[in-house]
């Protein structure tokens, strides 16, 4: 008897110290996954344009704000889910109005988030990922290694944080998010369903109401996930290629080794293709560095590769961080290779550099990466060892 009872006395116990569920975050739920949670909860879907208007137009994460949602259903949602972005470790402000967040996920890896303004217009590039796996040659980020994917909420909570925090400027310095791009850490496309659920939270009406247009997608040139792109979205595309030719692209972006500049083009067409608007046009990101794919037989080398494709190229003169390898190019050295591509007849812009001097112009994010690689480790390594030589 006093076995059976042991039983279940230990039974109780353990049922006693279960955990409670974990708290579903509606932040980074779609209208569609918002509606089926209501559902879910036997509340009416029309619930679902409710609250996501208030976490996206209104920015709140307190359900007691929610004023036109019944107190019953503010106490239930309190109850069994939260509106939790990732938490802000510090915001940094430029000279030139570049505002960066550094912002820790639940990994407890810290990415960065830029915002750029310039002519009426705001830029955000958020980050994807934690690290990269990708390891491009000239690129800081790569050198940290790789953790994790984000959320959904870790990335749409990037937006929703940059939204919050222009809320609360004064009026006289008010900025608002025209554009997005996923240019930050991490390669976008592999980390596909997470992002393509956060960027159609941007383009929602009930999201961030911005145009397919103002959506941008960098990629360094996951072929299959870009075909597959294709097929769920019509975001704007950019294309990091950064070399004329296979040889060299490989040395400054492995992922070239697997999916080579055949099957990139081919990809970028296909993509292009099944676009309804046939005015729109990828953009190819050219980071220049100097001596190594900034000299005048390399733009003709890129004028012949790019002469069947719908684009704009857009040249980044590289942005040095400690221990690269590589230096920036003069500017007679960035002008010469731009005239070049404009006499064949690109159209052909050269990115300005904004806020290097909070480390967030393109190249320098860092942030703060609890690498499962060991590639920051070796990277390290190895530059110890050369200067031992």
């Amino acid at each position: 008897m006093s076995e059976m009872i042991d039983t279940a006395f230990d039974h109780t116990s353990a049922a006693a110290i279960e955990p409670p569920a974990a708290k579903v975050n509606l932040l980074g739920l779609s209208r569609q996954k918002m509606a089926e949670f209501f559902l879910s909860i036997s509340e009416k879907k029309f619930r679902a344009e409710q609250v996501l208007k208030w976490i996206h137009h209104h920015r709140v994460d307190d359900f007691d704000q929610m004023t036109n949602v019944s107190k019953s259903l503010r106490e239930c949602l309190k109850s069994i889910a939260e509106i939790r972005g990732p938490e802000v470790v510090s915001s940094h402000f430029s000279v030139d109005g570049t505002c960066k967040w550094v912002v820790r996920v639940a990994s407890g890896s810290c990415v960065e988030t830029v915002f750029i303004p310039e002519n009426g217009r705001g830029t955000l590039c958020i980050s994807s990922q934690a690290g990269c796996s990708l390891d491009c040659s000239f690129c800081s980020t790569g050198k940290q290694g790789f953790n994790s994917d984000l959320s959904v909420a870790e990335i749409i909570g990037q937006v929703w944080i940059a939204a919050r925090h222009f809320n609360n400027v004064p009026a006289k310095m008010d900025r608002s998010i025209t554009n997005v791009v996923m240019m930050g850490m991490g390669e976008p496309l592999m980390n596909f369903d997470n992002v393509v659920d956060a960027m159609n939270l941007m383009m929602d009406d009930l999201g961030y109401g911005l145009s397919k247009r103002r959506v941008t997608l960098s990629t360094s040139g996951v072929v299959p996930a870009l075909k597959k792109l294709s097929e769920v979205t019509n975001v704007s595309l950019a294309v990091s290629l950064h070399a004329p030719n296979n040889e060299l692209r490989n040395q400054l972006v492995p992922i070239n080794r697997k999916y080579p500049l055949d099957q990139l083009l081919d990809a970028i067409h296909y993509y292009m293709n099944r676009l309804t608007d046939s005015k729109r046009v990828v953009t190819i990101e050219y980071t220049l560095l100097s001596g190594i794919n900034d000299q005048l037989e390399h733009a003709q080398q890129l004028a012949v590769l790019l002469q069947d494709v719908p684009c704009k190229i857009n040249l980044i003169p590289f942005n040095p961080f400690p221990r690269s390898g590589y230096e920036r190019p003069s500017n007679n050295a960035v002008r010469r290779f731009q005239e070049s591509l404009l006499l064949a007849g690109f159209n052909v812009t050269v990115r300005k550099t904004r806020g290097d001097d909070i480390d967030a112009a393109c190249g320098q994010l860092v942030g703060s990466v609890m690498d499962k690689t060991r590639r920051s480790e070796r990277y390290v390594s190895a530059r110890i060892a050369a200067q031992q030589i």
